[in-house]
């Protein structure tokens, strides 16, 4: 007999939004070329555009039968989605990858990719400094040779680096 799950507080918004943002990029993917053709540019994203909505329909009807997962006691509804949704490390490690995304253009991969993985082992749990130093430029070395000579994608140099390398 298997346990019947219960809903997350939160759970239901988020389905729907995905619903939402599945909609809105079938939408998007119809404007690439319209319904002309089975082979035309926009029929794979429409198709997984498509998909995705219906899943995440399917997920809805799934989420909205399940019972809702009772409070802990002296908890609201906020509270329970933070404690249960949302756990510091979450949110730090999701402030951490904005932070190299908003920096990979000032300072270029090589440092962001850098700070962001230093910055991403100790949120993990690593209190080894000199470990994590070590190994975050021992695999950005590796992702930047793979990348720089294997694929010949240019990687960002960072704007507050101009004129500093040639």
């Amino acid at each position: 007999m298997a346990d019947k799950k219960t809903r997350l507080p939160g759970e239901l918004t988020f389905t729907v939004l995905l619903l939402l943002g599945s909609l809105f990029l079938l939408y998007q993917a119809y404007g690439i070329s319209g319904f002309e053709s089975i082979t035309s540019a926009g029929m794979f994203p429409m198709l997984s555009a498509l998909v995705m909505a219906v899943t995440a329909f399917l997920a809805i009807l799934g989420v909205a039968k399940a019972p809702v997962e009772p409070l802990v006691t002296g908890e609201n509804l906020r509270q329970s989605f933070v404690r249960r949704i949302t756990p510091p490390v979450f949110v730090l490690f999701a402030l951490a990858v904005v932070a190299f995304m908003l920096l990979l253009n000032k300072l270029g991969f090589v440092v962001s990719a850098y700070l962001f993985l230093v910055v991403s082992m100790r949120l993990l749990g690593s209190v080894r400094w000199l470990f994590n130093l070590m190994l975050s430029a021992i695999s950005l070395g590796v992702v930047y040779l793979i990348f720089q000579t294997i694929f010949s994608v240019i990687l960002p140099k960072g704007t507050w680096w101009a004129g500093v390398w040639a």
